[in-house]
């Protein structure tokens, strides 16, 4: 039975192959996100290696908002106390205040902010020459404005010794003179792509922590023969549990780990992919075993006939559907090794000074692609394996193709899961059960609707394929893509489910976007706003004198300024804003009052959207505790209630306590009104003029500030498209096997049709035509369910802001097209099969 099994794996070994060309991608993708993970992981910790070898502990407060809220958390100043503290505990044999905090940022020759080499931009105290830094040229700071600049950040700003440097902190911009440029041990120009700025320690005290005598930090050095985790047990015990102390070490690995974001979006990226290559390529696996157990009817009952039990049967087919996981799991890791090397090398391309460790395959990624590929593909040839396992003895007298059953048992489950699917949308969309309802009654319908995909293939390709039917090719190849829906479905299943996907996305995009769109043109009343671009609204920074000046051009009628930040509810990020001018902000925006007072919050008082207070289960009257980025936890009375806005959605406090509480004490966005009559041609230049000095910001009309929310979708819709190119190309593999098979399959009938005046041409456009209903069928499909499910998950996020229901049509067509491209592509070589086929030896065929 085995060497049977094996002689029969052989022969259809390029069936077989196109097969397991989806199990290759998808353990490519997995294979090829581990690789890159270990090996950048690596080479930041090599980076960060010896870092802070110049510090046995390190002693700094806990931060007020945790950095896992989403945003870089504000360091927490301590005293000369603590210092002081930390000096007399046992084994300690000195200790030395720091000051080092993110948010120095340089300006550039052209007056715009230098590009940032991949890490934080840090502003310190001259920490001095030790054996981790070391001046390479000019001297350390010696007066209140003068710096140093790390090798790294003189050299992709043009920066030496001697210049004159502009420098952006918790204050405006300053002017320093550069005294020297440093580098690190081993001949480092930079620590993970950082860019420092070092101060003498009276300015870096107010310029990056706002007050005199404060520190970030304690460098601690540990008296000679006393243990270091002695000593760090003796300082956490000492000063108590609100201070962190770490080692040289854990300092590193503290910093490592803060610089694998954009590892870590990579890495979930390329299992996305990955995900999407496995789903589909399931659709695929069972198709094709499918195909060739029912082509190999007689072989099997042949089989059967000498004495194979159903055991040896079904292990005949999952020992193929092994070999098949074997061989495209191998191929699939070494691609995706080769795919691990070029991200590794492109990524690190992106962070200057980061030096890629050599290649590194960890045995873990060695032992997930081969589970993956050989279970995904035995999972997926079970079915096919039970089914060839009830072929009869008495069928090896039967012709060897066989028809398609009625599978009740499919129609069964998928009507029970798309059943329940629309119960949970329902709950989801019109009680109060959430997003997270919705999202699993998607994913339930979305299951039940593949599953039950047979049932309406048939009238469905009829449909497509009438636009075909005016010749005779045509006619034909409608009715090979309706003649088994089965196979027609699951084929058209590859493409249905990369589209829905994109399109269920494609059309939360689309609805968000126009809710944003409507909302600005609707509500916004100011005529320029200066602000970041998108990701970085929040960090910008605008000096306030600057506002002031703005706020005396003619033709200016009101300035409205907002400071954003980032504070906890608990253990939750909550978004706050504080306004200069609350009741200008208010007219502005167009804030519609919902409940209690929205006058200009008063000391001890917030007033909130009223999203965010379902959210938080607050209303009019209730306190709510924040802990904001500085100071203690405050506790406020919610005063009043404004309707939701795209333009802000967030706690507003006061703007007194914005200054003692927020990360930074400057605006982040600033909103302009004119005059009635001014003219904003003549304006807007002044408006620039004066805020040449805070660069981090740009003035945009209302239609350029939908452009930029704009602009965000877009990069989702790209990674979107990556998704839906991996599906289809998936499904151009599912096609061609199909077809290919299909032949096959009909090589007797094919043979008669050219015999009797069908021409190679037409024999071409018949399956070129199969091949594109098949395409456009599960096009159409997956438009409609996606559509439908995206405009579900829409409508749920009301309460995130998504106002409008919209379907994105224009992408919706593009995925027509594209699915009739690749049909005529999937098509190609099996047609010229079968237009070559030798008519003699075709018809004498089985």
């Amino acid at each position: 039975m085995l060497n049977a099994t094996l002689k029969s794996l052989l022969s259809r070994k390029l069936r077989l192959v196109l097969s397991g060309l989806a199990i290759v991608l998808a353990v490519m993708f997995v294979s090829g996100s581990m690789v890159i993970k270990d090996t950048l992981n690596r080479s930041i910790d090599a980076q960060f290696n010896g870092a802070y070898d110049d510090m046995d502990l390190h002693v700094a407060l806990k931060p007020k908002v945790a950095a896992d809220t989403g945003d870089t958390a504000a360091v927490a100043p301590l005293d000369a106390a603590a210092v002081a503290r930390a000096a007399k505990v046992p084994g300690v044999a000195g200790a030395k205040g720091l000051v080092m905090a993110e948010g120095a940022r340089v300006l550039g020759r052209d007056g715009k902010l230098v590009k940032s080499t991949g890490g934080p931009r840090y502003g310190e105290s001259w920490r001095g020459e030790s054996k981790l830094i070391e001046l390479r040229s000019g001297h350390e700071p010696r007066t209140d404005t003068e710096v140093a600049i790390n090798a790294g950040l003189a050299e992709e700003a043009g920066f030496k010794a001697g210049d004159q440097i502009s420098v952006l902190t918790s204050e405006p911009k300053r002017t320093f003179t550069v005294a020297g440029v440093f580098g690190y041990s081993g001949d480092r120009g930079s620590i993970g792509g950082e860019q420092t700025v070092a101060f003498s320690a009276p300015v870096a005290q107010q310029l990056m922590l706002g007050r005199p005598d404060a520190f970030s930090g304690i460098k601690v050095d540990v008296a000679p023969g006393a243990s270091v985790p002695a000593v760090r047990a003796a300082l956490t015990a000492g000063l108590g549990g609100e201070f962190e102390v770490l080692t040289g070490e854990g300092l590193a690995k503290k910093a490592s780990d803060q610089s694998r974001g954009v590892l870590d979006m990579m890495n979930q990226l390329l299992l996305g992919f990955a995900a999407v290559a496995v789903l589909v390529g399931v659709f695929l696996i069972v198709n094709t075993f499918s195909i060739i157990i029912a082509q190999r009817m007689r072989e099997l009952a042949l089989l059967r006939a000498l004495g194979a039990g159903r055991g040896q049967v079904i292990a005949s087919v999952l020992i193929e559907s092994f070999v098949v996981g074997l061989v495209s799991s191998a191929i699939g890791l070494a691609a995706g090794i080769g795919i691990g090397a070029l991200g590794s090398d492109l990524l690190a391309g992106a962070t200057d000074g980061l030096e890629v460790a050599s290649l590194g395959v960890p045995a873990s990624a060695v032992a997930t692609s081969f589970a993956v590929g050989i279970l995904v593909t035995m999972a997926a040839a079970l079915f096919p394996a039970v089914r060839a396992s009830k072929v009869a003895p008495i069928a090896v007298i039967r012709a060897s193709a066989t028809p398609d059953g009625t599978h009740r048992k499919q129609t069964w489950t998928g009507s029970v899961l798309l059943g329940l699917g629309v119960l949970l949308l329902a709950l989801g969309l019109f009680g109060s059960s959430g997003v997270s309802v919705v999202l699993g009654g998607v994913l339930l319908a979305f299951v039940g609707v593949a599953l039950l995909t047979p049932l309406f293939s048939k009238p469905s390709v009829q449909v497509i394929g009438a636009v075909f039917s005016r010749s005779l090719p045509g006619q034909l190849g409608r009715r090979n893509s309706a003649r088994n829906p089965r196979r027609t479905a699951i084929t058209a299943s590859a493409m249905m489910i990369g589209v829905a996907l994109v399109t269920a996305i494609s059309t939360v995009a689309s609805s968000s976007e126009d809710s944003v769109t409507k909302d600005i043109r609707r509500d916004l009343k100011a005529d320029y706003v200066a602000m970041g671009e998108a990701g970085s609204a929040g960090s910008a920074t605008i000096d306030p004198a600057a506002l002031t000046r703005i706020s005396e051009v003619p033709g200016v009628k009101a300035v409205a300024a907002a400071a954003l930040d980032t504070a906890t509810v608990g253990k939750e990020a909550q978004p706050v804003t504080a306004w200069q001018d609350w009741n200008t902000a208010r007219e502005v925006l167009g804030l519609q009052d919902a409940q209690g007072s929205l006058a200009a919050p008063a000391a001890g008082t917030v007033v909130m959207n009223e999203s965010t207070a379902k959210t938080r289960g607050v209303k009019v009257g209730d306190s709510l505790t924040l802990q904001l980025q500085r100071g203690d936890a405050r506790t406020y009375e919610v005063a009043g209630l404004f309707k939701d806005s795209s333009l802000t959605n967030s706690v507003v406090v006061p703007w007194a306590d914005a200054a003692s509480g927020f990360r930074g004490t400057q605006p982040s966005q600033a909103y302009f009104q004119l005059d009635g009559g001014a003219e904003g041609a003549s304006v807007r230049p002044e408006i620039e003029k004066l805020l040449a000095d805070s660069p981090e910001v740009t003035v945009k009309t209302k239609e350029e500030v939908i452009e930029m929310f704009s602009g965000g979708m877009a990069m989702i819709l790209t990674v979107v498209q990556g998704l839906l190119g991996v599906a289809m190309l998936i499904a151009v593999l599912g096609i061609i096997n199909t077809l290919a098979l299909s032949i096959l399959e009909r090589t007797k009938e094919m043979g008669t049709l050219r015999a009797i005046g069908l021409s190679r041409g037409q024999t071409i456009r018949m399956v070129m035509t199969e091949s594109v209903v098949i395409s456009l069928f599960g096009a159409v499909l997956g438009i409609v369910v996606g559509g439908v499910l995206g405009l579900a998950v829409a409508h749920a996020m009301k309460d995130q802001g998504v106002s409008e229901l919209s379907l994105p049509w224009g992408q919706m067509l593009a995925y027509l097209i594209g699915a009739g491209v690749v049909g005529v592509i999937a098509s190609i070589a099996p047609a010229r099969r079968g237009a070559r086929l030798n008519v003699l030896t075709a018809i004498s065929h089985g």
